[in-house]
């Protein structure tokens, strides 16, 4: 679509369950769409950002009973807490809304309304299992029990978490309620459900047709192979959400009404703006929707989510754009590690923008996971922001100002200018596609260029020259006209830095089309320092806060935690293996550990666990299999030293065979916070002997 003519833009990202704080892991979502936002307004067109707190669901009901409020206590303090956390970071939402309104139920019965009249809901009972002391049925993650397969206690009711079987909640061993601890019972009740078949010829061309990214198309092929099912859309009372019309004690499951709550957020903005809620939604629009959301709900977006529009004869997403989790340095967010970092944790140490920066520095198109290498994010801004960025304003400003604080009348260089005025389209089109990494990368070549001009035109060399003030100017007036190009396109990933850029240079706008300007015989404020680089110290204290934080948690779970499995959360409880058998220090001496550089590592087509490591140990080079898959991404591992055990005997694998073992940590199988490599300090050299 040409960006020339003014587009009409509605824009969502997934709504953040009203049941905890933002991390690091949601916001890489929310700035990602911000940015995308932000480009498209900068352009021009008329774009809107709409979300809302996910508020319903037996998760909120039952955490708003422990706590001693109402849900909607619960929901309201969660949403301002949101709002908070999201304007830190400077996420910018046209509206930001709840679920639970007046607005989300009438949509919600209109869709529902729809597609009954129209033939796509079914009824039938089912049956389920039932807390007879809390006189409600169970999801299975609110079932406790022994694995059938191995026989592990405590596991939730459709998989275990020891050996990874899936079961009904019915295989379960001794099964209990995990909300009260009573035995349930098999009941049976009358449930509705969307007829999802029905629309898999739909389905089948919509996800083919460019709407979703490739690896998203092909993973949702898997279940037209295996067959679409009849989608459960009703819960039983007692529930938080909204009743079904026509079915007095049946509610709508948390994930009909969710979606449909972009709907009830937009239709309050159209309401309190003039909009035209109508125009957005009707089947032949020729406005679009974007949808920006993580790969663990693509199911719900791009399958159920069309399928309901369609069937209720409104318009389905232009486009459903996935992302994938954040690691932090190439392992899971971990709160015993303190990498589990609350986005108000992270603004009390560091500048949130330097966050923004970083994801999009990271940022594809694509659904990998994205790694924040605290050492990287560190050295990156450092580099690029502060060495780069803002040094090219703070080299020149001092000396317009003492020229007068005016910009020279001529252009020193205007070819160069010009040069940095034609690459914004080429840097537009990769915000355009989320190519932001892409982005990042001509936006920092243009500042490499721009300081070298500096570098090699030594104002400070020519000021203390008599008679050169003019030429000093000029090569300086020139800078803070590069410097404005940069803050141009920086715009929509650094907003705040933008707009002291913008009240330095004394200008009215960044927007896009505004670079088209050169700055000349231009007034420009006294410069203020705009960024300060990062030192490890506030790094290493924001990772102890965190650890504090999860201190506060282990205090507020004493009395009782969240039935809820799926909530993001790790276990608090610092578990350790029992010491194992002493053994003589000869048995140990026996073992040949040397320190080994991790010259590449690679996925294990067919196994879940391993890893394929390429150890330089000095004088040779090892191939080991090491089952560390599900902590660390293998690109975070290159070039990373680490331990092994060098006299190990080779063992035959199925995949190959493994030249020794890697050293690591890890903890029981119950309470597994995950296998982590040893790792020696700086300054060891590979094939080094510990003694």
């Amino acid at each position: 679509m040409s960006n020339n003519a003014k587009r009409q833009i509605l824009v969502t990202s997934a709504l953040p369950y009203a049941n905890g704080s933002i991390h690091l892991g949601h916001l890489l979502e929310y700035i990602q769409t911000d940015i995308w936002v932000r480009f498209q307004k900068s352009r021009g067109h008329e774009c809107y950002y709409v979300c809302a707190d996910d508020a319903h669901g037996t998760a909120i009901m039952l955490r708003a009973e422990q706590e001693g409020i109402t849900s909607q206590q619960l929901i309201d303090r969660v949403n301002a807490e949101h709002q908070a956390d999201f304007a830190r970071f400077g996420v910018d939402f046209d509206n930001y809304y709840s679920t639970h309104s007046e607005e989300n139920r009438r949509h919600s019965e209109h869709i529902y309304t729809a597609l009954r009249d129209n033939g796509y809901i079914a009824s039938r009972d089912i049956e389920q299992m039932y807390d007879p002391q809390r006189g409600m049925f169970l999801a299975d993650r609110f079932i406790k029990g022994t694995c059938p397969n191995c026989h592990t206690p405590d596991q939730y009711g459709d998989n275990c978490e020891a050996c990874g079987a899936a079961y009904t909640p019915a295989e379960l061993i001794d099964p209990v309620s995990a909300i009260s601890g009573a035995t349930p019972v098999v009941k049976s009740s009358t449930h509705y459900f969307f007829e999802l078949p029905k629309f898999e010829a739909f389905l089948k061309e919509w996800t083919r047709s460019g709407r979703l990214q490739p690896q998203i198309a092909n993973k949702l092929q898997e279940w037209f192979e295996d067959g679409l099912n009849d989608w459960d859309i009703s819960r039983d009372a007692p529930y938080f959400g909204f009743e079904i019309p026509d079915a007095p004690g049946k509610y709508f499951y948390v994930w009909v009404d969710a979606p449909i709550g972009y709907m009830a957020s937009f239709q309050q903005l159209c309401e309190r703006e003039g909009i035209d809620f109508e125009h957005f939604w009707q089947r032949d629009s020729d406005t679009e929707l974007y949808h920006f959301i993580g790969k663990d709900i693509v199911y719900f977006h791009a399958l159920f989510w069309p399928a309901m529009l369609e069937g209720a004869g409104l318009r389905t997403p232009t486009a459903v754009n996935c992302h994938g989790f954040v690691t932090v340095n190439g392992a899971k967010m971990s709160k015993s590690r303190g990498t589990f970092i609350k986005a108000e944790t992270f603004e009390q140490y560091l500048e949130p923008e330097t966050l923004r920066y970083y994801f999009a520095s990271r940022l594809t198109s694509g659904v990998d996971d994205l790694d924040l290498n605290l050492g990287d994010f560190t050295n990156r801004v450092n580099a690029d922001l502060v060495g780069k960025v803002v040094n090219i304003a703070s080299r020149c400003a001092g000396f317009v100002k003492k020229s007068g604080g005016r910009l020279s009348a001529e252009c020193r260089e205007p070819e160069r200018v010009q040069r940095y005025i034609d690459e914004g389209e080429a840097i537009a089109a990769e915000f355009e596609a989320r190519e932001f990494a892409r982005a990042v990368r001509r936006i920092m070549a243009l500042a490499d260029d721009a300081n070298q001009f500096i570098a090699e035109a030594e104002p400070w060399v020519l000021a203390k020259q008599a008679g050169r003030e003019l030429e000093v100017l000029d090569i300086c007036s020139l800078g803070i006209n590069l410097f404005r190009q940069l803050m141009v396109y920086l715009a929509p990933i650094m907003p705040k830095l933008a707009e002291d850029a913008r009240a330095f240079l004394n200008l009215d706008t960044l927007d896009w089309e505004s670079r088209r300007r050169v700055l000349r015989d231009h007034p420009i404020e006294k410069f203020k320092p705009l960024m300060t680089r990062i030192d490890s110290a506030s790094i290493d204290n924001m990772i102890e806060a965190s650890k504090e934080d999860l201190v506060e948690e282990k205090k507020l779970k004493a009395g009782g935690g969240s039935a809820d499995k799926y909530q993001e959360d790790e276990s608090t409880a610092d578990t350790f293996e029992p010491l194992a058998e002493q053994i003589a220090i000869d048995d140990f001496a026996r073992l040949d550990l040397r320190i080994a550089r991790i010259v590449s590592a690679e996925y294990v087509e067919g196994a879940d666990k391993l890893l394929k490591l390429e150890l330089d140990i000095g004088l040779e080079k090892r191939t080991v299999f090491s089952g560390i898959r599900a902590q660390y991404a293998p690109e975070a591992l290159e070039g990373r030293l680490t331990v092994m055990i060098a006299n190990l005997a080779p063992r035959k694998m199925r995949f190959g065979v493994s030249e020794g073992m890697v050293l690591a940590a890890g903890g029981p199988a119950s309470q597994d916070d995950g296998i982590y490599l040893l790792s020696p300090d700086n300054g060891a050299r590979p094939g080094q002997r510990i003694s």
